[in-house]
């Protein structure tokens, strides 16, 4: 087997860039940045970075062991414009001007685009970006667990038990592996939701959201999680949803569902692991001894967590990403089979639907701190590493902001109306920019003067945006995937999202999928060098009947 000699100690974050002053001035109400450096627009420095990356690049060697673990990153709603400004924020934050600073993820060595459309949306949703990435199908808007011929919000038991679509969660647990997730979000919302269930609408996650018409079609998604495979043979679940899950028996949040039927899932759960554990804070979490603990099971919120940036870091409160991260890893490594392990930071979506443009870069950063984790508990030499997207957003990064300016500050020229740097589409920033009374103030003076505005340094404040919608929409341009470890140079160009539960599988070697573990799809690859495929009958009949015993396998009819 060939190693990678991409070194780990590479990963680290490292600000390259010469700094030789950076000044945070209080400047109209906002954090005005300056860098000062030296030698930065030199020709030798640039020529020295292009040289050293060229190095870098060519060094790099496949890595062709069998993907032991396999760790997939979901920044949800992470598009890459969230990538460029959390990178930029970031670097900041750490005292550089931000451009030069690399996220540690962007620092692996392959990277790819998934396409993220629908199969009936141009623009699509979590739900069915979610069901791309871990089955390997692409299915409609909205929908979860089920292929194209599952119609949204119609459950039909016969078209559903032939629509339903396997996961990469069940084929690792075929695999003799353990398996689980974590996530800022209810751990019933869309993307973990893919992992387990089966439904016609995401919405679906209490009793009390599916249509009284339909209630005898399918279980609600709490219950799945914990009533049926593969949930039900998680070793790790984390995140929020007290509500849905019965945890608590009342109306908390508004926001979500509560349950109807008195079922307190949590309790089901306990029951059917007896020696599993259950937690509800970041106390509890971090001092849990996890050699005497068969599973856990961590509940933080009736909702989903608390945004990082305004959460209570104390005992008594939610944790972070990265505390979630690192006891889970803890927990699944001591499989001598491996593990996989699904990790959503799922605020950068919400923050995004309301124009909370800071608190998604802060989203980014505790993202970019659960990777680390990863990197520090794990070797990938034998472990793939992926960090994607499920979809982008209506967000952009514009004007003309001279170098090292505040990535949250303005962007305008000195002296011209002033505008910010980031920026949405549509959304709800809309209505708290405009000024409502504009006959008051003129035809040019439609909009609040954000240079003056005293609310711009605090997370909750509303980005400017161009179009009035109550909920920002999700973008639909190609996201990025980063990949390091076994066959993570199987993430490279241009791809359809559902590629990537193929490309894991093929990594992990992951039961009744074609790998490199398999002799006689491993070989006709070879063979197939050097003869095409339609020039080579065997290999064609032998790729057919794989192809056949997969979609079967996997209930998917041809």
């Amino acid at each position: 087997m060939k190693g990678e000699s991409w070194e780990y100690e590479k990963l680290k974050i490292e600000v390259t860039v010469p700094v030789s002053q950076f000044d945070a001035i209080k400047s109209d109400g906002s954090i005005l940045k300056i860098f000062k450096q030296r030698n930065i627009n030199h020709t030798s420095y640039w020529m020295k970075s292009g040289q050293e990356n060229l190095r870098k690049i060519l060094s790099l060697h496949d890595n062709e062991n069998q993907a032991r673990n396999i760790i997939i990153f979901i920044g949800d709603g992470m598009g890459m414009t969230s990538v460029t400004a959390g990178r930029i924020f970031q670097g900041q934050k750490k005292g550089g001007s931000g451009e030069e600073y690399k996220l540690n993820f962007e620092q692996f060595p392959n990277t790819g685009l998934s396409k993220t459309y629908n199969v009936d949306k141009q623009v699509p949703d979590s739900a069915a970006t979610a069901t791309a990435m871990f089955s390997g199908v692409k299915c409609r808007y909205k929908v979860i667990g089920l292929d194209s011929k599952a119609i949204f919000e119609h459950c039909d038991k016969t078209v559903n038990k032939r629509s339903r679509l396997s996961t990469i969660a069940e084929w690792a647990q075929v695999a003799g592996k353990d398996t689980g997730f974590v996530t800022t979000a209810r751990v019933t919302h869309a993307t973990p939701a893919a992992l387990y269930a089966h439904v016609n609408s995401r919405n679906w996650e209490c009793d009390t959201e599916i249509p009284n018409d339909q209630k005898d079609c399918t279980k609600d998604i709490a219950r799945q999680l914990v009533e049926d495979a593969p949930g039900s043979n998680f070793k790790v679940i984390m995140g929020g949803g007290a509500q849905p899950m019965g945890t608590i028996n009342r109306q908390i949040d508004t926001d979500v569902c509560i349950r109807n039927d008195s079922l307190n899932i949590t309790d089901l759960w306990q029951k059917k692991n007896p020696q599993g554990k259950f937690v509800a804070n970041t106390g509890e979490l971090m001092n849990l001894d996890i050699g005497s603990a068969s599973n856990i099971l961590g509940i933080f919120a009736p909702n989903h967590l608390p945004y990082h940036a305004v959460r209570d870091v104390s005992e008594k409160g939610s944790p972070s990403l990265a505390n979630m991260t690192l006891q889970a890893i803890r927990m699944l490594r001591r499989n001598k089979n491996g593990f996989f392990l699904m990790v959503e930071s799922g605020r950068i979506d919400m923050a995004h639907h309301s124009n909370y443009a800071k608190h998604a870069l802060h989203e980014v950063g505790a993202l970019e701190e659960a990777v680390q984790v990863a990197l520090d508990q794990v070797n990938v030499e034998e472990t793939l590493i992926i960090v994607t997207a499920d979809h982008s957003h209506a967000f952009t990064m514009n004007g003309y902001p001279e170098r090292g300016n505040d990535i949250l500050g303005l962007a305008n020229k000195p002296g011209d109306v002033a505008y910010e740097t980031l920026a949405y589409t549509n959304g709800p920033g809309f209505i708290y920019h405009r000024i409502n009374d504009t006959s008051l103030q003129g035809p040019n003076n439609t909009w609040r003067s954000v240079a003056d505005d005293p609310n711009r340094g605090d997370p909750w404040y509303r980005n400017f945006a161009g179009f009035y919608i109550e909920d920002e929409t999700h973008g639909g341009e190609d996201v990025p995937v980063y990949a390091v470890g076994p066959y993570s140079h199987l993430f490279r160009g241009t791809f359809e999202q559902n590629y990537i539960a193929h490309a894991v599988a093929y990594a992990g070697c992951l039961q009744n999928w074609p790998s490199h573990c398999d002799n006689s799809y491993h070989h006709g690859r070879a063979y197939s060098k050097g003869t095409t495929l339609a020039s080579s009958p065997l290999h064609l009949a032998t790729f057919a009947f794989v192809c056949v015993g997969i979609a079967l396998g996997n209930r998917v009819a041809l």
